[in-house]
């Protein structure tokens, strides 16, 4: 992540960790970034860190912004050059930005119990015989808990894993159930 280092006697080795999006940095401790010093504005800048980098954007501080000796109301930031906060140095670290998704480890399901005739049973009714199977996690399920998603009006569905929501493909050799509706009324 995108990170300045406070130079400043008193305030030094303190590292500013910048959140995506807009940082405001000053005195107010609503600030996302406080630093507490008398030369820095209630509100004094704001720094964004995008995809495309960190930019400073003054807001209109009493002793000014300067990117390496320079002020400014607008700038981008590069990794090394100095900021300066009204008598608050920073150095800019880094620029750059790691999204990382978390891999969630899942213990892979049981075997599948087996029910009279040898069929494969569902996971987790098991009286149930299982018509479908996870692509990702192979877990089987029968037709009650397979997790249907269709378009509004849609003809198609997709089956999802209730475990992994990744798709889910009929079991080869067995048809699954259709559920039942009411029963057909006697013909008069």
């Amino acid at each position: 992540m995108a990170r300045l280092l406070i130079k400043t006697a008193g305030l030094e080795n303190r590292i500013l960790e910048l959140q995506l999006g807009v940082n405001r940095v000053g005195r107010d401790p609503d600030c996302e970034i406080c630093i507490d010093h008398s030369t820095v504005s209630s509100v004094h800048c704001e720094l964004a860190l995008s995809n495309d980098g960190v930019y400073i954007h003054d807001c209109n501080s009493t002793n000014g912004t300067f990117v390496n000796g320079e002020p400014v109301m607008e700038a981008w930031l590069d990794a090394g050059q100095e900021v300066r906060l009204g008598d608050v140095k920073l150095l800019v670290e880094s620029t750059d930005i790691n999204i990382a998704i978390p891999k969630f480890e899942r213990d892979r399901p049981k075997p599948p119990a087996i029910l009279e005739g040898g069929v494969v049973a569902c996971n987790r009714r098991s009286q149930e015989q299982a018509t479908y199977r996870c692509t990702h996690c192979k877990d089987v399920m029968c037709n009650h808990c397979v997790r249907i998603m269709r378009l509004k009006g849609g003809y198609h569905a997709l089956f999802l894993c209730p475990l992994c929501s990744n798709k889910c493909e009929p079991i080869v050799g067995v048809a699954p159930k259709k559920k039942k509706g009411l029963p057909a009324l006697p013909t008069r």
